[in-house]
């Protein structure tokens, strides 16, 4: 008998803290998008297609800290008599845990504490599960967000977890089912990505397996080649062998790299991780999820420091990764008014016809072995059929257990996805209601946080309609002109988002346009006159630590250093106890020549602890080295604490 239960699960939580106060024009750090390639003609990996430049309509999720407390978490746990999966509805709907029944082993990485880094589009990520990656590459926008919780069942009387949501940068609105069957181990993921618009829309999606680093594990997977990347240059490579490496056997991978495995139309698509008692994770589903993907941290000093930054006592991980695309380095093409639809499983590589002898057969031998069990088993055929026979349900109506974002609720109805339920459940979303309605935009008080932004051509049409004009009910509005100066600059109508962000100072101050302002004068090249903006901005949000530090992040690209430490000193004490903040004020001691000042904080016995350092940024490194370099003249190494450059 299967089930289905909702109950809560008590973690060490980090807390994730409030999203950042300004919108996110800019962006953060990615390599994916600046590749070059030399592939063949028929390769098709559509690199760059899709590439955004930032997180937005979303705000930036980076004001959590490494503390953690004890928390009761939301979940919702589906169970026969094979698995049990645990799944964490208000964090993407992150499946959890995976555990095998008859073994009492946790299929999945799972990691012991839910502790943020920045590695996502809106910097905030978490290690462990399997998360579900839509729309843009970077990690889902709503990785750290409640999804929509509902259950229904199949035709047969099985329970049926449904996790949905409203995608804001590609408009879509993604549907998850997942059941397990009576006497079945394998756990059913029945997904759904609906594009109910007029426009051919980028789309990506990644499954995103974390999976233990075993000693002597060994990737399994039905391809010969795999397009990876080193620097700024992307090629294709044969496999298992990469410069005398075998890449499946991940623990002798020297550092942080990809590898985009290219499987053939007519082999079964799966991935799997096993030990050497021949058992792990298997991972299959129906063609159009046709990539597979290997993450590893790499064996190195650095490669160690994430993975301990990541937890607490887990250990260490690679990760699996099935995809619609052959790659990670672009999107694909989404026709219109189109649903795409495909099942994945999960479950244990080992049974009677998976045993541990496929652990001491060569690669080909190993990947024939698994290859010939779904063969034989046309698991991957019974799959297709049952994506087929569940149609239905995935388009019946489900019982809401819990909600989600209120953004889905102003989208137009369609057929496709009438059967999901939306709702608006916030004052701010009511406000937005009501402009929507009447044409009336609310006009906050400037020390209130701007509420949400919106995108689009639809949204920015209205939007002029209802303030442009004398009479019209924004005309005055000074929140709406801000909004306008948003819009404009993101269309790269510099001039005209000068113009919306000015006359939003002239009806009030306030610091947001200012923000604006600093960063449009950034992006036309007049650094001083951006750093002023920034100041004075600073001057107005004192006790806004998101406005902060981007403030001191703006100074910094200003290389307005001094304009640092006269904004650091400004600041309260527990602001500046922040890494991030510490970082900025030991970058302007450091450009000011305040080197022993610099060198008290960097090398003190914690040094700085820099909550949210970014994947691929070497500030904190490049700082300490410069510091070094100018104040002792040698090559000492680099303390590991600072040690974050795995690739």
């Amino acid at each position: 008998m299967t089930k289905l239960v909702f109950e809560t699960k008590r973690m060490k939580v980090a807390e994730l803290g409030e999203e950042s106060s300004v919108p996110d024009l800019f962006g953060e750090l990615t390599t994916q998008n600046s590749l070059v390639f030399d592939l063949d003609e028929d390769d098709e990996i559509y690199e760059g297609y899709g590439k955004v430049n930032s997180a937005f309509p979303y705000r930036q999720l980076n004001g959590y800290t490494r503390e953690l407390h004890e928390k009761d978490v939301k979940t919702a746990v589906l169970e026969n008599e094979y698995l049990k999966a645990v799944f964490l509805t208000e964090y993407g709907g992150r499946l959890w845990e995976l555990w095998d029944k008859k073994t009492g082993k946790n299929l999945l990485y799972t990691n012991d504490v839910l502790r943020f880094s920045n590695l996502a589009i809106r910097n905030a990520w978490f290690s462990g599960g399997v998360e579900w990656n839509l729309g843009i590459i970077g990690h889902n926008p709503l990785t750290t967000e409640p999804l929509y919780v509902a259950k229904t069942q199949t035709d047969e009387g099985d329970p049926v977890l449904r996790m949905y949501e409203y995608e804001r940068i590609r408009g879509v609105i993604w549907q998850m089912d997942f059941w397990l069957e009576e006497a079945c181990p394998y756990l059913n993921c029945r997904m759904r990505i609906v594009n109910d618009s007029n426009q051919v829309i980028p789309m990506y999606w990644w499954s995103n397996m974390a999976v233990p680093e075993y000693e002597g594990g060994r990737l399994v997977v039905p391809a010969k080649e795999a397009f990876t990347a080193v620097g700024t240059n992307g090629f294709k490579v044969e496999i298992p062998f990469v410069n005398g490496i075998d890449v499946t056997d991940y623990k002798k991978i020297p550092t942080s790299i990809d590898y985009f495995f290219h499987i053939p139309k007519e082999e079964p698509k799966y991935i799997a991780n096993i030990a050497p008692d021949g058992y792990g994770l298997l991972q299959f589903s129906t063609p159009r999820l046709q990539g597979r993907k290997l993450f590893s941290w790499g064996n190195i000093d650095a490669s160690d420091r994430w993975q301990e930054f990541l937890t607490e006592d887990a250990g260490r991980y690679v990760e699996i990764q099935a995809g619609l695309g052959k790659t990670q380095y672009g999107c694909i093409p989404m026709a219109p008014h189109t649903a795409w639809e495909w099942m994945e499983c999960y479950g244990p590589a080992y049974s009677e016809e998976l045993t541990a002898e496929i652990y001491d057969k060569s690669f080909e031998e190993r990947k024939r072995y698994i290859t010939d069990y779904l063969q034989k088993t046309q698991l991957i055929g019974k799959l297709e059929e049952e994506l087929k026979k569940t149609k239905k349900m995935a388009l019946t109506e489900a019982e809401l257990i819990t909600p989600g974002s209120g953004y889905g609720a102003f989208r137009k109805e369609y057929a496709r996805t009438g059967h999901l339920k939306f709702v608006k459940k916030t004052e701010s979303m009511e406000k937005w209601e009501h402009f929507f309605e009447t044409g009336e935009l609310h006009c906050p008080d400037p020390e209130t946080e701007p509420d949400a932004f919106w995108n689009g051509e639809e949204f920015l049409a209205y939007l002029k309609k209802t303030t442009l004009k004398p009479l019209a009910p924004n005309y005055e509005n000074w929140y709406a002109y801000y909004h306008l100066g948003i819009l404009e600059f993101r269309k790269g109508n510099d001039k005209i988002a000068k113009e919306m962000y000015e006359t939003s100072l002239k009806l009030r101050e306030n610091a947001w346009a200012l923000h604006g302002l600093a960063c449009l004068s950034i992006h036309e090249g007049n650094k001083n006159l951006a750093a002023l903006y920034a100041q004075r901005g600073m001057e107005l949000k004192r006790h806004c630590l998101s406005y902060q530090k981007e403030g001191l992040k703006i100074l910094s690209q200003c290389e307005a250093y001094r304009a640092i430490l006269q904004q650091y000193a400004a600041m309260d004490e527990d602001m500046k106890s922040i890494g991030r903040v510490q970082y900025y004020y030991a970058l302007g001691l450091v450009k000011t020549g305040r080197l022993e000042e610099a060198d008290k904080l960097l090398n003190s016995e914690e040094g700085i602890v820099v909550d949210d350092v970014r994947e691929g940024e070497d500030s904190i490194q490049d700082l300490w080295e410069i510091l070094n370099h100018e104040l002792y003249q040698d090559k000492a190494s680099l303390p590991y604490r600072y040690t974050f450059h795995a690739n």
